[in-house]
């Protein structure tokens, strides 16, 4: 087989990384996997699977779950690990580390795999018994005084996807510099034999490892019900709730929380509340997706439900669909629109109750709805613009403490009230949601009139999301040459739009177009690769690179006031189709890019 694969046109540090894993220091499977695309002379697969190590971004880890450096599997794992631990003997004091897991095939595994090699380097680790939701290892992390933690998941990606997300001691995503100086770290492990790494049942013998659970569940659904503006209970009674944790960590803790809340007519969909990572009703358990939503929709005719609440296998994210009164039928929000709603809410209570304090502060990402920051401004609370990423909303309790915080999410289904989390949670959002309808009701109108009253107040935004993948090597060089020639020639007009102004936050520069100038920069944020396209006419197109996809992301907003008089659904439909034919001309022009 080492002739065979001497004779393939193969770069030679990928055949000498193939060699090292068929060789007998590796698993017999692992072996088996890769000496099979050896036989087929799989080029191009043997090329992906080892041109690079599986590179852990600002966020962790990411990727299919097979054999190779470039994937996700036992060995890059205890690699990154490794690394992550020489970084944290460097810290002062004590070092431990909280790990959970969610329901995806290998996340136990691959969670006990990461507690030896932690434990091999002499780091406590409290791990979760059994899978739990993302936001509650953020809260066990400051609740253990912890100085990191560790969730396995890979969010809501197709079921072949895993992945490793590191958290700081403040309960966030890692940012600068933990997140620069542990990938320098993690760059200098070159073999999955430089892991230092006792068993796992070594480790819980010397009490390196330690078992958490259900007191941490008390304590952080504790937190969780301080969120309760507590809505009259004879309005919760009127809800009906369907709820499908889309086979994830949800099942343990959101209907226990809409309990906490005083909601009681709650459906779950069995078919979907039981873990499995194989997704066997819904390939990609993304609460986004219409089709993902599918047994919860039926459910919820069945039941004649109000509202369906439906989360992610790690239950960060949440989806929702609500009854229309007038229609009869239930309909999906997305996330801008769930954000935008839960903002006003949360403000409103908060103003009427006399508790909106002139220090208080929300938070969105730069491609999250601008509408909230006019319902912000109109409360007169401060708003933070952060990059894409929750763990930046996370950050700007600890990073601003003059300020309350008091909300933030992003267009992408991820909403954190209260800052005793600091990650996006579907648990806690899946209760406001509740009583949001609840507090509807009680307003006698519906979740659809309030955002219609919203939209007739602050203007009719419309978002758009488009995404491009670019597979494996050629892809990624192809996605830098369109973000640099996007930068260096901006399309200066689209749909007779001509270009206001553009940003380019990897030069930290913005342009006036019409005036032909560059201004100072005025936006606190690091450089990243990001640009955005300011049309006349209210027109706004963000493009950046997917963190942790081989994807281009294409965000579209276009903002217009309503007539009075106006048939507003028939107005809503005119705003479509104009997007979409905005949208469709900027893809063409960026695609047309080689």
């Amino acid at each position: 087989m080492q002739e065979k694969l001497e004779k393939l046109n193969l770069d030679p540090v990928v055949k000498e990384r193939i060699l090292d894993w068929i060789s007998p220091s590796f698993d017999e499977d692992t072996r088996r996997e890769i000496l099979k695309l050896i036989e087929e002379e799989n080029i191009k697969e043997l090329t992906d699977r080892f041109y690079k190590i599986l590179e852990f971004g600002t966020g962790g880890l990411r990727g299919i779950m097979e054999a190779g450096t470039n994937r996700m599997n036992s060995y890059t794992i205890a690699m990154a690990t490794q690394g992550l631990a020489n970084y944290l003997l460097k810290q002062q004091g004590e070092k431990s580390v909280v790990i959970a897991y969610d329901s995806r095939k290998n996340s136990e595994s691959f969670s006990r795999e990461t507690s030896s090699v932690l434990a091999g380097n002499g780091i406590k680790v409290f791990i979760f018994k059994s899978l739990r939701p993302t936001p509650e290892l953020s809260f066990a992390v400051r609740y253990l005084n912890a100085t990191a933690g560790i969730v396995i998941t890979a969010s809501h990606n197709p079921r072949e996807y895993n992945g490793y997300k590191v958290f700081w001691s403040d309960g966030a995503q890692i940012i600068s510099p933990h997140d620069r100086l542990i990938i320098e770290e993690v760059k200098k492990i070159k073999t999955p034999s430089e892991a230092k790494k006792i068993s796992f049942k070594e480790g819980l013998k010397k009490k390196l490892i330690v078992f958490i659970g259900s007191e941490i569940d008390s304590a952080y659904l504790k937190k969780v019900k301080s969120l309760s503006s507590d809505i009259s209970q004879k309005y919760k009674d009127k809800i009906r709730i369907v709820y499908t944790p889309l086979y994830g960590a949800g099942f343990k803790l959101v209907p226990s929380a809409l309990k906490d809340f005083g909601f009681k007519k709650i459906f779950l969909v069995k078919e979907q509340s039981k873990p499995d990572g194989n997704f066997p009703t819904t390939p990609y358990p993304n609460p986004e997706e219409k089709d993902a939503l599918k047994l919860a929709l039926e459910l919820a005719e069945k039941k004649r439900a109000d509202l369906v609440l439906a989360t992610d296998p790690d239950s960060d994210r949440l989806g929702i669909a609500v009854r229309n009164y007038k229609t009869g039928k239930m309909e999906l929000l997305n996330g801008n629109q769930l954000g935008s709603l839960l903002l006003y809410y949360i403000l409103k209570i908060n103003k009427e109750r006399g508790t909106l304090e002139k220090n208080s502060c929300v938070v969105k990402t730069i491609v999250t709805t601008d509408l909230a920051n006019r319902i912000a401004e109109s409360f007169g609370v401060k708003i933070f613009d952060v990059f894409t990423g929750f763990k930046y909303i996370a950050s700007i309790p600890r990073l601003y403490p003059e300020y309350k915080y008091l909300f933030g999410f992003e267009e992408s289904y991820g909403f954190l009230a209260g800052d005793f989390v600091r990650d996006k949670d579907g648990v806690s959002a899946s209760c406001l949601t509740a009583e949001l309808a609840a507090w509807c009701f009680f307003q006698k109108k519906d979740i659809l009139t309030l955002l219609d009253e919203i939209y007739k107040n602050f203007g009719f935004f419309k978002e758009k999301l488009k995404s491009q993948t670019f597979k494996g090597k050629e892809g990624m060089e192809r996605i830098k040459r369109i973000m640099k020639e996007l930068s260096l020639n901006p399309p200066e007009s689209i749909g007779n739009r001509k270009l206001v102004r553009f940003l380019d936050y990897s030069l930290c520069r913005e342009r006036l177009v019409l005036e032909k100038k560059d201004i100072e920069w005025k936006y606190n944020l690091p450089k990243a690769d990001v640009l955005a396209f300011f049309y006349e006419n209210d027109l706004k197109i963000t493009i950046r690179p997917s963190g942790t996809e081989p994807k281009i992301k294409y965000y579209f907003s276009i903002c217009r006031t309503i007539p009075e008089n106006v048939d507003l659904e028939s107005f809503k439909i005119e705003t479509d189709g104009l997007l979409d034919e905005l949208e469709k001309e900027f893809s063409e022009k960026v695609l047309s890019i080689n």
